[in-house]
């Protein structure tokens, strides 16, 4: 079914689906919506929802962003992922590549002005995904940052102008790894050296004890979100 929901429609499901489980979130989506897909960075909450996706939706479409400059552990569990779900899997990348986006910006652009290589990395790719689709599903929590802290599970999202799916949104991060433990979930081996939040090589370190889950992105500038879910 390609649905339309009016605000009213996204509101009432928002309250209403707010204590489900993250798999009936799921359902409600692919229940509403043919054209969806779920953005996967392959990060803990995202192994998670591919494991439920594929097991409530197999086939489902999955993309990912690939910036070209993401940890080689992360393309392992990529690749993991693919080789044990049943979902369709699907990269887009920037229009530039590293060597183009060097020669109009500088080298090592990241270093100086990480909302610029952002958007050119990550925000242009998933405006190109989003336009062609009707709703997404992501896996950001509200207990993630404090600019999540308001995410609902169902929502409008005025900056791509589609709807918004957050199965997770409610979820603690223990029940992720709960999950991911006993479904034998793969996932990013960087999570277990300190690495809560994974993005960029260039732009992600390790965080002390004590940090905010999210310390390790883009440390030293103001920047706290890649501008994908703002």
């Amino acid at each position: 079914m390609n649905s339309v929901l009016e605000s009213v429609q996204v509101a009432q499901l928002a309250e209403q689906y707010d204590k489900a489980t993250p798999q009936e979130i799921l359902e409600l989506a692919y229940a509403k919506f043919d054209n969806i897909a779920f953005a996967c960075s392959f990060g803990a909450e995202d192994v998670a929802l591919v494991d439920m996706i594929a097991k409530v939706n197999p086939g489902a479409k999955v993309f990912y962003l690939d910036t070209d400059v993401l940890f080689p552990e992360t393309y392992e569990v990529r690749d993991q992922i693919a080789a044990k779900y049943n979902v369709q899997l699907i990269k887009y990348s920037p229009l530039l590549t590293l060597n183009e986006q060097a020669n109009q910006h500088g080298e090592a652009l990241w270093s100086v002005d990480p909302g610029s290589c952002c958007g050119i990395r990550k925000v242009e790719p998933l405006t190109r995904v989003l336009s062609s689709l009707d709703a997404w599903i992501t896996g950001i929590r509200r207990d993630q940052a404090p600019t999540r802290a308001g995410a609902k599970v169902v929502e409008e999202d005025a900056k791509f102008n589609l709807i918004k799916f957050n199965p997770l949104a409610a979820w603690t991060n223990k029940q992720v790894w709960d999950y991911i433990l006993a479904n034998q979930v793969p996932y990013n081996v960087l999570h277990d050296q300190g690495y809560p939040s994974i993005g960029c090589i260039h732009c992600t370190r390790a965080v002390a004890a004590g940090e905010d889950a999210r310390a390790g992105r883009w440390a030293g500038f103001e920047k706290t979100e890649c501008g994908l879910h703002q």
